[in-house]
């Protein structure tokens, strides 16, 4: 009786939407090229790849506050075994006077990034705002992010993708995933396959924290896997803005089948200039670090 029942709960299913607001015709008409049913790898080098056996870590600090800081965290993310570092030279601040001693370093802060990538040989993620700022982005970073608060500027997409460079692509914290898609969809008509995207949290009535800004939807991870073949990561620190909570965000995450992690990271976080209550200090990423290649393990994956 119980296996009658299970065979007509999945007919049941099948004949649903694929999610409750991404219909068939969507993915027949709409959303196309990020729905096929092709598995992607993006080879970002021959050592640097985001696949489904394969989780990266991208890590550092938010933005990039001097040459010393991102020299300190790159040499030590190496000695990790990290190989994408993140730091973003053009970031403005939600607030403008949110903080005192933060400003953003532009091209003063590409040319550090630069010279740290040639001394450690690490892949480099920086943020582009502004399609001003993208030759000179694009000199240095191999990898391009989108913020969520330009998921859906269309031309900066555009233009990004023109450079057929990595491109991670963050879903806005009021979006949902049939716009998060349909973003995406931008990114890849014009040629672009080289395509990442990064859940980072949603707004919500509430956070269960007064000092948290968003909810870490996990489930948008499954349910993004079920739907695109293009590797799904997961951003718990800009999620929880609450450095206790971002090991458990980035465990349940790669439980949940996410393809990498970006994890914030500052060997002070209370004098890091911008949002010093989400990074890891250096020992909480380490130990981070070790439970993830342990979770890893048990979905046959690799942490790198």
């Amino acid at each position: 009786m119980s296996s009658i029942k299970n065979k007509l709960y999945v007919q049941n299913l099948s004949n649903k939407q694929p999610t409750k607001d991404i219909t068939f015709d969507d993915i027949k008409y709409k959303i196309k090229k990020i729905t096929s049913k092709k598995e992607k790898v993006v080879n970002v080098s021959k050592d640097v790849f985001f696949s489904k056996k394969n989780i990266p870590l991208i890590a550092g600090p938010n933005g990039v506050e001097s040459r010393e800081l991102i020299f300190k965290v790159a040499k030590f993310l190496k000695s990790q075994g990290v190989k994408i570092l993140r730091g973003h030279a053009y970031k403005p601040l939600t607030f403008p006077y949110r903080s005192k001693t933060y400003k953003e370093s532009m091209s003063q802060g590409m040319e550090w990034l630069d010279e740290v990538k040639r001394y450690t040989g690490m892949k480099i993620v920086t943020e582009v705002t502004e399609i001003k700022y993208l030759d000179k982005i694009c000199s240095t970073a191999d990898i391009l992010q989108i913020g969520s608060r330009n998921m859906q500027n269309l031309e900066l997409l555009r233009e990004c993708a023109l450079t057929n460079k990595t491109i991670i692509l963050k879903r806005h914290f009021g979006a949902s995933l049939r716009d998060m898609l349909g973003a995406a969809e931008h990114i890849l008509v014009e040629g672009n396959e080289n395509l990442i995207l990064c859940e980072r949290g949603v707004s919500a009535p509430h956070t269960h924290k007064d000092t948290s800004r968003f909810m870490l939807d996990v489930q948008a991870i499954v349910a993004l896997k079920e739907l695109v073949k293009y590797p799904v990561i997961s951003d718990p620190s800009h999620a929880s803005f609450w450095a206790p909570w971002v090991s458990p965000l980035a465990l349940a995450s790669v439980a949940a089948g996410c393809d990498g992690l970006i994890i914030e990271t500052h060997p002070d976080p209370k004098k890091s200039a911008v949002d010093p209550l989400q990074p890891l200090n250096f020992k909480e990423f380490a130990n981070l670090n070790r439970k993830l290649k342990k979770i890893a393990s048990i979905f046959n994956k690799t942490i790198s």
